[in-house]
């Protein structure tokens, strides 16, 4: 199990500072936890992850189940031996993957309307059913992309699947609505979901801690009915042992911050707080501000993967949020004094520079390698410079989350 402690709270907000204590060590919140899909970062060894800063790392419970298996993992002795990781490791649900191979899919779009301009051409109403995943009362059935077979997933089977596996923390099944849904949607959404977390509770077994999932996409009495529910939920007393927000999180940052101030107020605040799925550096002092122990994010590694390093306020070549997008963030809380850009080693113009990723970051990649080198490597499509920029984003996404923290024990957020 777990055990969470808080350390200071913010008199400007509702950050917190706080330690969250696992059978796999110890860590300090606010704080960032990298996304290992397959047990693994991609282009990384695990003792290169723990060079970055990374305190703990989440796997997903779908891709683990459909690959090796479940299985395989346990018998290793469980997800930390099995991806020598030493450190706390969480699992999630496998809820997100039933909307992306759903109306994620159908609809070519994410969490965020957002990001996928014009895509949304009609709202999602009651009963709709996504094309290649059926809803059923006790979990969803789909098709296997890698086999073909059929498979059923439920709140009974990601439970059983998540003890297999053997993270610190699992997560309750849940949907994962999608953008776009309209309210009677996302009303008979919230009931399932919201039985599914009951059966999740009754499934656990193990002394693994679980966390329940809020949903109510983007409607307000919705998201506090199921704080309020997923709160106080105690199954012969077996309750969640922490909370996480997910589902659809609005049209920008102002949208996500007012869904976190319905929702987090009404948890209990001696449980540590969860966000799914969000944390490019301008969001991160928003949803901390909002009272967010921990968030996932594939940001860091997705974008290095495709030659994008993230680097600190006047690094040469960087370019920064503008618009409508700079104005949100602003709107929505987030200070300058933490700007961060971003620099595109695809271009050619990198070829000729012998500097560094960014000349405030003291990583690997940063003190070892110039930018040249890493571009080369980048428009040569090597898999070294996916890696060298993983490693660099990853340290520098922790680096950046200390200093959040760093602000809180100062009272200066």
């Amino acid at each position: 199990m777990i055990e969470f402690s808080i350390l200071k709270k913010s008199k400007k907000s509702r950050a917190r500072l706080g330690i969250l204590r696992t059978p796999h060590g110890e860590v300090m919140t606010p704080a960032i936890v990298p996304v290992a899909t397959s047990a693994t970062i991609k282009g990384l060894r695990s003792d290169e992850v723990l060079a970055t800063g990374a305190q703990l790392l989440i796997s997903n419970t779908y891709h683990l189940h459909i690959s090796s298996g479940e299985k395989i993992i346990k018998s290793a002795g469980g997800i930390n031996k099995f991806m020598n990781w030493p450190r706390p490791t969480m699992t999630d649900s496998g809820g997100f993957q039933v909307f992306s191979l759903g109306f994620g899919r159908d609809m070519g779009v994410g969490k965020f309307t957002k990001y996928f301009p014009g895509k949304i051409e009609k709202a999602i109403e009651k009963g709709t059913q996504p094309n290649a995943v059926k809803f059923e009362k006790d979990g969803v059935r789909f098709r296997s992309p890698l086999t073909g077979e059929e498979l059923f997933l439920g709140p009974k089977e990601s439970i059983a699947i998540q003890e297999k596996i053997g993270a610190d923390i699992m997560f309750a099944f849940d949907e994962c609505t999608p953008p776009g849904i309209t309210r009677r949607y996302a009303e008979d959404s919230l009931v399932r979901t919201h039985r599914w977390e009951k059966q999740s509770l009754e499934a656990r077994v193990g002394k693994q801690a679980l966390y329940g999932i809020v949903q109510g996409s983007q409607f307000k009495e919705l998201r506090q009915a199921s704080a309020r529910y997923i709160n106080k939920l105690n199954v012969g007393g077996n309750a969640f042992d922490g909370f996480a927000i997910g589902g659809d999180l609005g049209e920008s940052k102002i949208g996500t911050k007012q869904i976190l101030d319905w929702t987090l107020p009404l948890l209990d605040e001696k449980r540590p707080r969860h966000l799914l799925g969000i944390g490019h550096p301008e969001d991160m002092e928003i949803i901390i501000k909002s009272g967010v122990d921990t968030f996932d994010c594939t940001v860091p590694t997705h974008y290095a993967r495709r030659g994008i390093a993230f680097v600190s306020a006047g690094t040469p070549g960087a370019t920064y949020a503008t618009g409508t997008a700079a104005k949100n963030a602003k709107s929505a809380g987030a200070s300058s004094s933490l700007r961060t850009g971003r620099v595109d080693f695809n271009k050619a113009a990198l070829l000729r520079d012998k500097g560094p990723i960014d000349p405030n970051c003291e990583c690997l990649a940063c003190t070892k390698y110039r930018r040249n080198y890493i571009s080369h490597l980048v428009r040569s499509n090597e898999i070294t410079g996916g890696a060298l920029l993983t490693f660099h984003n990853l340290y520098f996404f922790n680096a950046y989350v200390a200093k959040i923290r760093e602000k809180i024990e100062k009272g200066l957020l």
